[in-house]
């Protein structure tokens, strides 16, 4: 019965995660969105900036992370979930494991630069201080279809006229 109910509340909180990507969508962003999580409660919510903010590290992980951050008054987050609609880079992955996150849900992979399993797994490599809990694939249909959709329209926006 527990896991039917983490199952319930990750993918929950995943339609959060979403509809913060489909607002990055709309403002011409990768589509990313992230939420984070303590003692059941959403503390921080984000979705990619980059282009924004004009900030390389703006992504959706590292923005939801300063949040919950200042949320809980402390850098670290050990007792904290980050659900996000797509799997982290290194750069997200190495802060989520410096934070301490407890467990990290994300929607789809991301094979050629994912770092939670998809090219390589800094979320659990056994050199570092910290190993995040990992739960992969929650709503991934619904999160890669976003993305997709995203980087289709950008491919007929940048296309040469025939």
């Amino acid at each position: 019965m527990d896991n039917l109910i983490d199952q319930l509340s990750d993918a929950s909180f995943m339609r959060d995660a979403l509809r913060l990507a489909a607002k990055a969508f709309e403002k011409e962003e990768v589509p990313v969105g992230a939420v984070v999580v303590r003692g059941g409660r959403i503390i921080a919510r984000a979705f990619n900036q980059v282009e924004l903010l004009k900030d390389a590290t703006a992504h959706a992980e590292m923005l939801a992370i300063t949040e919950a951050e200042a949320a809980v008054g402390d850098w670290r987050l050990n007792d904290c979930d980050l659900y996000v609609t797509k799997e982290p880079c290194a750069m997200c992955a190495g802060a989520l494991v410096h934070v301490r996150m407890r467990r990290v849900i994300f929607g789809c992979a991301d094979e050629r630069s994912g770092a939670a399993g998809g090219a390589i797994n800094l979320l659990q490599m056994p050199g570092l201080n910290h190993r995040c809990e990992i739960v992969s694939g929650v709503l991934r249909e619904e999160c890669a279809n976003l993305l997709q959709t995203f980087f289709k329209a950008r491919r007929r926006e940048n296309a040469p006229d025939a």
